[in-house]
């Protein structure tokens, strides 16, 4: 799960090229303030011929689902996705129904208009894996994005170049990346010490230090190792953890933000040799 504050500029265009990129089905939900929870979730619709109920999916129902300025949904929608991200399914009509694997959510906010936006609340910022800040592009990339749109979009002539079925699998293998203690002990101790930081109201939860320890495995995966590195840990605690941490008004107030205040932690919290 992955939650982005991007400019309007780039919203909605890399979703789509990763699913078409790996064959899966994908949906965009526009999040505006007269969204309701069915709209998410799906409803029951009553079928006159048969006399009988029938459920119509949401774009839930998706293996990539975009969010698009999730923000302005209400808290009522917004909740809706709760149960989607924790347990990969949706109960409606007291019936519970899987969601199809791999199912991956994306949601996008817009930094910039706070008005008529409702700020997610810390337990479904929780659920989301990592926090990414998009801006706007250098002048040699806009340049060349100038050159690839001049004509048809790429995206409608992209095609698979893997079976995104196969991705539990991979799940699976990422598992099996090693941890040493040291670095587990390390993962433990920079997550709780969010908890005791002068600045932070709230701490980072148990869900982010294993976001953190999970993330810093695929990260691993992905450079060709099969261990994970202090440094992974340290790339990745930034994205993993600030997004959890709720910084104190008067802190705020003076500068302070859960970045920064990563980064010291980052800088105080040293490996742990001892259990090497």
């Amino acid at each position: 799960m992955c939650l982005a504050s991007a400019r309007p500029c780039l919203r909605a265009r890399s979703p789509r090229s990763v699913a078409a990129s790996l064959g899966v089905t994908f949906r965009r939900l526009q999040c505006t303030p007269d969204l309701l929870p069915g709209d998410v979730t799906g409803v029951s619709v009553f079928n006159q011929q048969r006399g009988a109920f029938e459920f119509v999916p949401g774009p839930v129902f998706s293996h990539l689902l975009l969010a698009d300025e999730v923000n302005r949904a209400t808290p009522r929608t917004q909740s809706a996705l709760l149960e989607c991200m924790g347990e990969r399914q949706v109960t409606v009509d007291g019936l519970t129904r899987p969601l199809p694997q791999p199912f991956i959510v994306l949601a996008t906010q817009n930094p910039i208009e706070y008005e008529g936006t409702f700020p997610l609340p810390e337990a479904q910022l929780d659920r989301f894996l990592i926090k990414i800040r998009l801006g706007y592009l250098d002048a040699a990339a806009e340049g060349q994005m100038l050159l690839n749109l001049q004509r048809a979009h790429p995206i409608a002539e992209l095609q698979p170049v893997f079976d995104g079925a196969r991705l539990p699998e991979l799940t699976r293998l990422v598992w099996d990346v090693h941890v040493d203690e040291t670095v587990r002990d390390y993962v433990v101790r920079l997550t709780q010490a969010t908890r005791a930081h002068p600045d932070l109201l709230l701490g980072a939860s148990p869900r982010g230090s294993l976001a953190l320890y999970k993330t810093s495995q695929a990260w691993a995966a992905l450079r060709g190792r099969d261990y994970v590195l202090p440094d992974d840990v340290k790339r990745l605690a930034p994205l993993t953890l600030a997004h959890r941490c709720l910084v104190h008004p008067e802190s705020a107030l003076r500068g302070r933000t859960a970045e920064t205040i990563i980064a010291e932690l980052l800088g105080q919290t040293k490996l742990d040799l001892e259990k090497a």
